[in-house]
């Protein structure tokens, strides 16, 4: 129970962060000694990730789902900023979508490694300092273009590979583009709802086939373990999203930086040992 609380917060903080969830919770795990929890596990963790950053947006939502449904019946479907962001989202989504299907298993299969993660941590932290102390950052949602909808895109579907970041690499594209940071920090988490929440029901698809064929040799979490994760990561990730973007209104992304760099080289002293 411990160790599900833990690793929900972890899930929490770090699907947010420009730090990797994904390494983390690679990482984490190997580190201490801990044993998987399993795909059910995973689910849960998704679940309370993608709640929380819906109930956070919720009204952002709400006026982007309105927004769209007027424009299609008007005839006008980029007629005002909410509808165009609604469109934006789409758009940036999709590299992600078709590199997961494509690609998941074999990133899944051959890249979830120690090695892997030390370097997509160093590489993509020089990556997202340099966006950090280059760009212009005077661009805010309303300017937004296809173009920046698209480089967003594709950056994020890189994010597959562990220890890449979703959230990083999607900040660091944003402001490569100079855009602002808490521009960068609300298109991403924007970004992140249709990801997180395939993602869920993507794992929960496996985890449905997995029940109704036994045969495959996977154990199931107990239902106290899976809850305490959903709730720890639902939480944390709400309050992550919320303080975080307080943060990005005078502060720079600089210490997750170094935050980065040193995470990789813990994991390379390890690993060596």
């Amino acid at each position: 129970m411990v160790s599900a609380a833990i690793l929900g917060i972890i899930q929490g903080l770090t699907e947010f962060l420009p730090i990797s969830s994904s390494a983390h919770l690679i990482v984490v795990p190997w580190l201490i000694g801990w044993t998987p929890q399993g795909l059910a596990f995973d689910v849960a963790l998704h679940v309370g990730t993608a709640l929380s950053v819906l109930v956070f947006f919720r009204n952002d939502w709400f006026l982007m789902a309105r927004e769209t449904i007027r424009g299609l019946i008007e005839g006008h479907p980029l007629g005002n900023p909410q509808r165009k962001l609604a469109w934006f989202l789409v758009v940036a989504t999709i590299p992600a979508a078709v590199a997961g299907l494509a690609f998941g298993d074999a990133i899944e299969g051959y890249l979830r490694s120690p090695m892997v993660t030390v370097i997509t941590l160093t590489v993509f932290g020089v990556f997202l300092l340099l966006a950090e102390r280059k760009s212009e950052k005077n661009r805010t949602m309303t300017a937004f273009t296809w173009a920046d909808s698209i480089w967003i895109g594709l950056s994020q579907a890189v994010a597959l590979i562990p220890g890449v970041s979703r959230s990083g690499i999607t900040m660091t594209t944003a402001l490569a583009r100079n855009s602002d940071r808490i521009t960068a920090a609300r298109f991403s988490f924007l970004l992140s709802t249709p990801v997180i929440v395939g993602a869920g029901m993507l794992e929960g698809w496996r985890f449905a086939n997995m029940v109704l064929h036994p045969a495959v040799d996977e154990s199931v979490t107990g239902w106290p373990v899976l809850i305490v994760g959903f709730l720890f990561s639902a939480a944390t990730g709400f309050l992550c999203i919320r303080y975080f973007l307080k943060y990005l209104q005078s502060r720079s992304f600089t210490p997750f930086v170094v935050y980065r760099f040193l995470l990789a080289a813990v994991i390379l002293v390890y690993y060596l040992r």
